[in-house]
């Protein structure tokens, strides 16, 4: 909050977050208003909230605590957290450099102006008393009788030839090259047609803080948490979503190392209302000592939430326990699905489909905190052969 309205003017005081001001003057989108400690200074009005605007960001933070992560993500600068995905909007809460938040959902909104909601109310237009009203009541106190003004008389008749009038006389005279040729003129080209501009939109995440904050953030300016090593293999697209399988000891140059067992999505292409179009599965090589492709998946229609869970298989009198994962993805028809896939060791297998109805519209928080909450049941997947367990056994 400063002194004067001006960016070089003394800052007299910081206001936090869920501070109640007193609102005295306004300047176009610019407000002088008083703390509760009675300091009076400007400060930008798009950056204030109304009460009902607290209320819905509030109503945010709650539902993203309650959304399955995603994945980490860090950043290199500091970053804005917004209460809508908008750059305009306001942004409450901020991530420090090198800061780690947690994703939980995504949108594409497109680079409208921000409209606020204290610069709206306002500026409101009031409503004004009636003309008629006030000259009745002045014409009360000067004695005046109360009489109606008479009617506006009609307007005159069009002349009769009206039509002559209206021709333009310019539509007779042929063009210069048409009379020196003795012809009519010739038509004029058509005017070459103007593409329609683009739109422009941006990917914005849905992220959740260790404060237990959450808001919106630019998708480009996060970085994934999965370690480099593996992020090398994304072949340019951007990843969406990740998840540890497992892990296994190894040695690598006569040192003991733990590596891990990856699952990720990926979006080959950005502003889509989709999370993700192809999905990939990492496993550590402990003879090469590196990382190989174990399954992959390609031209999904994938949205969020991917859920990582355990799955229980019989296997003769054994009920061993795999981890698994469960994805949600639109096929041609537009009918959502959810697959349920397991890896054993170092592969992955479908064990089971099902079709999904729809509450809302899929990728959106809600449609992702009803679909997390669906009741597993692990499928009974095929029978393994014995030849398929000693080859994973070789594998190994």
């Amino acid at each position: 909050m400063r002194a004067e309205l001006s960016t070089r003017a003394e800052n007299v005081a910081e206001l936090k977050h869920g501070e109640k001001l007193e609102i005295l003057s306004q300047r176009r989108r610019f407000l002088k208003v008083r703390n509760m400690g009675g300091v009076e200074g400007w400060v930008d009005g798009r950056a204030l909230l109304t009460g009902q605007e607290i209320q819905e960001l509030q109503k945010t933070i709650e539902l993203a605590q309650r959304l399955p992560s995603q994945g980490q993500a860090s950043v290199y600068d500091a970053l804005n957290i917004h209460t809508q995905p908008n750059r305009s909007a306001p942004s409450p809460f901020q991530i420090p450099p090198g800061g780690v938040v947690e994703i939980v959902a995504h949108t594409v909104a497109e680079r409208t102006p921000f409209e606020s909601r204290v610069l709206t109310q306002l500026t409101a237009p009031r409503a004004a008393p009636t003309k008629a009203k006030g000259k009745k009541e002045k014409r009360k106190r000067l004695g005046e009788p109360d009489i109606e003004p008479p009617p506006m008389p009609r307007p005159p008749a069009l002349p009769t030839d009206w039509e002559l009038l209206s021709k333009s006389v310019r539509a007779e005279i042929p063009a210069p090259e048409a009379a020196a040729a003795g012809g009519n003129p010739s038509p004029k080209e058509p005017k070459p047609q103007v593409p329609a501009p683009k739109i422009k939109a941006d990917d914005w995440y849905l992220v959740r803080t260790p404060e237990k904050k959450a808001g919106w953030v630019l998708a480009r300016m996060m970085v994934m948490g999965i370690p480099d090593e593996v992020a090398t293999y994304a072949e340019g697209q951007r990843i969406t979503s990740y998840f540890e399988l497992g892990r296994v000891n190894d040695v690598v140059n006569e040192e003991n190392v733990t590596r891990s067992h990856w699952l990720w999505t990926t979006q080959s292409q950005g502003l889509r209302p989709f999370q993700f179009d192809g999905l990939r599965v990492f496993i550590w090589n402990t003879k090469r000592h590196r990382y190989e492709t174990a399954y992959r998946e390609r031209d999904l229609k994938g949205y969020y939430p991917i859920l990582r869970h355990t799955v229980e298989i019989t296997e003769g009198r054994r009920k061993l326990q795999w981890p698994g994962f469960t994805v949600f993805v639109e096929d041609a028809e537009g009918r959502l699905w959810k697959r349920s896939y397991v890896f054993q060791i170092n592969r992955v297998r479908l064990i089971g489909s099902e079709p999904v109805d729809r509450t809302e519209p899929p990728g959106t928080p809600r449609s992702i905190l009803a679909l997390a909450n669906l009741p597993f049941e692990t499928p009974k997947p095929e029978a393994i052969s014995f030849v398929e367990k000693v080859r994973g056994i070789l594998k190994r």
